[in-house]
């Protein structure tokens, strides 16, 4: 009998393929809605966290709260920034995105209003503000594709730092080792046509994959590899 495919053990969920949560130094979340004007808040502390891949920023409110933020490009310590509908566009503020002009890079975008932030995340990477209508507006992604979001979507302006982070070489495996260790993702991944027959569909002592790749739609999860109903495979004919 075969033993199941990782991505059957990663849908299961079990502990292996889980980010334990203690090694996250803060939930990053925009946390409440200011309803009107704005709150200021200054950036006491810039916080290396192993869950992230962007470094982190600790702010301080004025009423002495402290709340952590993604830091990005260009702020420092000491800067202040403004929270709210009516805050300034500038670094690292936080506002609506119908208040942001045209052509400025947001990130930690919320997907639906009051969500705290699910959308561009990553360190280095932003999403580009592209146009408003009278209740959405346009943002296009890191992967240039467009979407449309609530006028009542919050974001922060600015690009994530930590953009030259994947442009130093690994050079060594136990580096990346610890990389994927600290936020518990399995490492190494293998080949499939590298595998057993007992772990995979194309494993085997030839290292090919013997058959055709092409998979029903309907095929159960233990045979779902290749290419899931393909349309077509192979080189077109010119």
């Amino acid at each position: 009998m075969g033993k199941k495919l990782k991505q059957q053990r990663r849908g299961k969920g079990s502990n292996a393929y889980r980010k334990p949560p203690n090694r996250f130094k803060a939930d990053i979340v925009i946390g409440n809605a200011v309803l009107s004007g704005k709150i200021y808040a200054e950036v006491i502390e810039f916080v290396d966290d192993p869950g992230h891949t962007a470094p982190l920023m600790l702010v301080k409110y004025d009423d002495m709260r402290e709340q952590m933020f993604i830091a990005p490009e260009g702020i420092k310590v000491g800067d202040r920034i403004q929270i709210g509908p009516e805050a300034a566009i500038g670094i690292g503020n936080i506002t609506y995105i119908s208040k942001i002009p045209e052509g400025l890079p947001v990130y930690n975008i919320e997907r639906t209003p009051g969500d705290g932030g699910k959308l561009v995340r990553a360190a280095g990477s932003f999403a580009t503000i592209i146009g408003h209508t009278e209740n959405t507006t346009t943002i296009n992604m890191p992967s240039k594709k467009p979407i449309e979001l609530s006028n009542m979507c919050r974001a922060e302006i600015g690009i994530i730092s930590g953009g030259g982070m994947e442009m130093l070489p690994i050079m060594k495996a136990g580096k990346n080792h610890y990389i994927k260790h600290a936020i518990n993702a399995k490492w190494p991944v293998n080949r499939g046509v590298k595998s057993n027959p007992v772990d995979h569909p194309f494993g085997g002592k030839q290292h090919h994959k013997g058959a055709s790749s092409m998979i029903s739609r309907n095929a159960p999860p233990g045979a779902k590899v290749g290419h899931i109903a393909a349309r077509r495979v192979g080189r077109k004919k010119r």
